[in-house]
């Protein structure tokens, strides 16, 4: 389960993090004008966004004033501070990714395999599409009620684009073949029991940023998709078989029978209540 320490104020900072998804945190604050940082680094990549305000931003040798809609890009060991201008109000979300990780997305947009995490040379951006997408990642990773694998899907959405507008490389997604099909057929196979994207990238013998999208070219839509719209297929025939709402979500791999009933109308415009009659 994912924790995230409780919000006391507006000036709390709000950390998120997931014992599943050990390579990613994230940090946000609604109100950064009592926020001070001396200079510091990370050994980690660190991205955020300006959610309001604006703010300084020291990076390196540099100093210069950001606003609502700016992408910040620190590679690991990267000196840098942001704080608050004359008190004025600012906010802002950051995201703290492990370099290990983050190069095998590099890798699976061009970067040669022989290399380790590629710096990534802006520093800064007021990209929308970027932004937005960050702000979107961010959304997703707090929602207590996104599963993991949609959370790593969503995860490695974003860094991939992040590393094509900044990083360069995109090779053409190759023809899905074989590898996809055993992707879809672990799925099946193993769709009431919990399943990491792990689980499928290895049953596929796929890295996980090919691996989803070549599986959304071929299938049109991702591996979280697809393994939920598994679940709401088997739960339909559950249903029309009589057996209890509370069983059927139970047996059919939800959470719990809230999280069922949410995910259910979801995808059919109507209750599990409703189907049923």
């Amino acid at each position: 389960m994912a924790l995230q320490n409780p919000v006391i104020n507006a000036e709390t900072p709000v950390f998120w993090r997931d014992p599943q998804l050990p390579f990613i945190q994230a940090r946000s604050i609604a109100d950064g004008r009592k926020v001070c940082y001396a200079r510091h680094s990370h050994e980690v990549f660190s991205v955020g966004a300006i959610t309001a305000g604006q703010s300084t931003y020291l990076h390196e040798k540099t100093c210069q004033t950001i606003a609502s809609g700016t992408v910040v890009l620190m590679n690991p060991g990267d000196v840098h501070a942001c704080n608050p201008i004359d008190d004025q109000p600012w906010s802002y979300i950051m995201l703290y990714v492990d370099a290990a990780w983050l190069s095998r997305i590099q890798h699976a947009c061009g970067v040669s395999e022989d290399q380790g995490f590629q710096p990534i040379a802006a520093t800064h951006c007021d990209d929308p599409q970027l932004f937005n997408a960050l702000l979107r990642l961010h959304r997703v990773l707090i929602d207590p009620h996104t599963q993991t694998m949609a959370r790593h899907e969503q995860a490695i959405a974003f860094f991939t684009q992040m590393q094509e507008r900044l990083g360069g490389g995109r090779p053409p997604v190759r023809k899905a073949g074989a590898r996809i099909e055993r992707a879809a057929h672990y799925i099946n196979a193993h769709f009431l029991q919990p399943i990491r994207l792990e689980d499928i990238c290895q049953a596929a013998n796929l890295s996980e940023a090919y691996l989803i999208r070549a599986f959304e070219q071929h299938f049109h839509m991702t591996p979280h998709a697809y393994l939920i719209n598994r679940r709401i297929q088997h739960a339909q025939t559950r249903l029309l078989e009589g057996e209890p709402i509370a069983a059927v979500a139970q047996r059919s791999g939800f959470a719990d029978q809230a999280h069922f009933q949410r995910v259910f109308k979801k995808h059919l415009a109507a209750t599990p209540g409703q189907y049923r009659q």
